[in-house]
């Protein structure tokens, strides 16, 4: 399954933690500690806030530990908010278009783990959008397609909401299918200002996700950069709505 980590907090330079920790993401990409698979090598993303009110991001489809365009990258580009992703496909393509992180307007997604039987309910979930987002789908990812479920739902609006609300909606449909693989999300969202980040799973095995705040900054990972105390896993079936250093937990 995919690596991932995100911070917010005081700027920084993205490879002091794409890089520099002692099991930084692109060592997780090589030897994932806490995940199914080992090596994540079907494509890397970084998306990252500035000043501006969309982010940027940089996709690729090569290794991630030998690009050296990421990490040159990483080590000029500095902000107070951004996300980066190591992924291992559960299907669908390698492609540029089905890296993470997913960016529409201000918003931004990524995803570990996966719906069962994806290709059994794609045309029932789909089917749920609305052309003018149908029409924003670029790839052909499970996480994508989620992303564009969320905000037909209101993630603008009430994200807590909204959250719960697809979560619930795919796993109905998944039922009616009857479908007994587990839909399994560790997710990171943001609109520039926050991060909203889900632990869930339908069969109560959520992939990991783990957090380490320090005052207003706040990093959250698949798995620990570094040996440290401060790493706390994130609670199975909760949504938390981080802003600054204040974080609320939700249940799912």
């Amino acid at each position: 399954m995919c690596r991932w980590l995100a911070y917010q907090g005081a700027p920084i330079y993205l490879d002091e933690l794409v890089y520099q920790p002692e099991h930084s993401l692109v060592h997780q990409r090589l030897e994932a500690r806490k995940a199914v698979t080992r090596v994540n090598a079907d494509g890397f993303g970084l998306g990252w806030y500035t000043e501006r009110r969309t982010p940027g991001q940089f996709h690729e489809v090569l290794p991630a530990w030998g690009d050296e365009n990421l990490r040159s990258l990483a080590h000029h580009i500095r902000s107070h908010l951004f996300m980066a992703h190591v992924r291992s496909s559960t299907g669908t393509q390698v492609s540029r278009s089905n890296c993470h992180p997913f960016i529409l307007d201000n918003w931004m997604f990524l995803h570990n783990g996966q719906i069962g039987c994806f290709e059994q309910v794609k045309f029932e979930l789909e089917r749920q959008l609305s052309e003018p987002l149908f029409l924003q789908r670029k790839g052909t990812t499970d996480s994508e397609l989620i992303f564009l479920l969320m905000l037909q739902n209101g993630l603008k609006e009430n994200p807590i909401r909204a959250i719960k609300h697809t979560l619930a909606m795919v796993c109905t449909v998944m039922e009616n299918k009857q479908i007994a693989e587990p839909l399994k999300a560790s997710i990171c969202i943001s609109d520039g200002a926050q991060f909203w980040v889900v632990r869930y799973s339908s069969d109560q095995q959520a992939p990991t996700v783990f957090i380490k705040q320090e005052g207003a900054n706040v990093t959250l990972a698949s798995e620990p950069l570094e040996k440290s105390d401060q790493w706390m896993a994130v609670t199975p079936q909760s949504i938390l709505a981080i802003h600054a250093d204040h974080i609320e937990s939700y249940a799912i």
